[in-house]
């Protein structure tokens, strides 16, 4: 009887997952800051203990350059893309370098917030409007940055150096009413188009000008720890980027790819979003403290294929006007 027992242990023994050891892998490469993306693996990770995450951070720009690289040598490693914007995504797409995935969680986004083939779908959105210093008047519109009375006050981040801005470039000389004249006016008012959002910011909070071209939370942040900021979302609606998710066509790992799509989109996975500070791209999720409610957010029109078309030749016209910087 004895020997029996032990054979029923031993077969129940061999039967148990080995602590620590995965059934399955996913490998992620992300531009998310390094505190998101460990937050975001972990909680992942937590509901699907039986998948094991292997994550890459770096910049948009430095991992598409090393998964290029990758992709020339023919071993491509990331199973999923969590990087900064649709137009990268797009643009991978179009080569041919994604593999589509219908979501179920789709039903609780917006159309414009995902491919309409599945090939990549929205995380968040990071809204570029207008901060101001409040010992200045506030403004309400985009025009206003390019009246008289705002010469020589404007800062703005550059789209030669920042993809957000590049998109917001896209979005703003697209519309029909403001296009590349708007551009022209802030030229001639002469607005300083240089660097990333976080020198604007900067910029704006000590004074050195009253007016920027920002991302929302670098500005809603920045107020409530005490900077004399304000943002403005303006009347016209706002630009936007939105970490989109996407699976690579040479996945290894497709179950689990799909898993952490899901997972994202999720209830569970936008509250994360929300609770490191931004706008889930979530419909049905309440918005970070110091933003407005959803229904005041006027989100512009945006087409990832036009922006990816005219990227070059949006950068080479804007240098044209405002300079290499």
């Amino acid at each position: 009887m004895r020997n029996v027992l032990l054979a029923a242990v031993a077969t129940a023994a061999m039967m148990l997952p080995v602590v620590g050891q995965a059934a399955e892998k996913l490998v992620v490469y992300t531009s998310q800051p390094n505190q998101d993306a460990q937050t975001t693996v972990d909680a992942f990770m937590a509901a699907n203990p039986d998948i094991e995450v292997e994550w890459v951070r770096d910049g948009t720009t430095k991992l598409m350059a090393k998964l290029r690289a990758e992709i020339a040598a023919g071993d491509p490693r990331p199973d999923v893309l969590l990087i900064a914007d649709t137009v990268t995504l797009e643009g991978m797409k179009q080569e041919g370098l994604l593999q589509a995935y219908k979501s179920a969680e789709a039903k609780s986004y917006e159309d414009a917030l995902y491919d309409a083939e599945g090939y990549y779908y929205s995380t968040k959105l990071i809204t570029t409007g207008i901060v101001y210093n409040t010992a200045a008047k506030a403004p309400t519109s985009w025009t206003d940055l390019s009246n008289a009375d705002a010469k020589n006050k404007i800062v703005m981040p550059s789209p030669l150096y920042s993809g957000a801005a590049l998109i917001h470039l896209s979005t703003l000389t697209e519309n029909k009413d403001l296009g590349w004249d708007y551009y022209q006016a802030l030229a001639a008012n002469e607005a300083r188009a240089q660097g990333g959002n976080g020198g604007v910011f900067k910029a704006v909070a000590s004074g050195e000008k009253p007016y920027g071209v920002v991302v929302d939370f670098l500005a809603i942040r920045g107020k409530a720890k005490g900077s004399p900021v304000d943002f403005v979302f303006p009347k016209e609606g706002v630009t936007y980027v939105t970490e989109p998710v996407a699976i690579m066509k040479d996945a290894k790992n497709v179950d689990a790819a799909h898993k952490f799509v899901d997972f994202v989109l999720s209830d569970a996975g936008q509250k994360l979003v929300l609770d490191m500070g931004y706008i889930p791209a979530r419909n049905d999720m309440a918005l970070p403290e110091g933003f407005p409610a959803r229904k005041d957010i006027k989100l512009m029109d945006f087409n990832p294929a036009i922006a990816l078309e005219q990227a070059e030749a949006n950068k080479k016209k804007f240098a044209d006007i405002f300079g290499a910087e």
